[in-house]
């Protein structure tokens, strides 16, 4: 399944949520709502700093994913960014393809 490194920040209305829910009522919200779209929580982690947390989750595809980044970024509480986080084994089979590049100016 492909994973996804998430970086969060939330707004002031988000925060506030956080601070009535606490750490676990918003652990086990994103856990439904990658649930629901066949995916699950590697990992997830707050901080502080310029994420507010990060998580790693994994989703059957990466429609799914933007599905979800969608939707929460459609409630305003938070600001996202999704990366997709990839294998050693899928690096080394990046690196086995031919790429035809020029560069600029060459």
């Amino acid at each position: 399944m492909p994973k996804f490194l998430i970086q969060a920040t939330y707004t002031s209305e988000g925060a506030k949520g956080l601070l009535r829910e606490g750490g676990a009522g918003r652990r086990a919200a994103v856990e439904q709502v990658v649930a629901g779209l066949g995916g699950t929580v590697e990992a997830m982690y707050f901080s502080f700093g310029e994420d507010d947390f990060v998580c790693v989750l994994d989703f059957p595809d990466p429609v799914s994913m933007a599905a979800v980044s969608l939707g929460v970024k459609a409630s305003g509480a938070l600001h996202t960014r999704a990366t997709p986080l990839l294998t050693l084994e899928e690096i080394d089979e990046a690196t086995r393809r031919q790429v035809d590049f020029r560069p600029p100016g060459a």
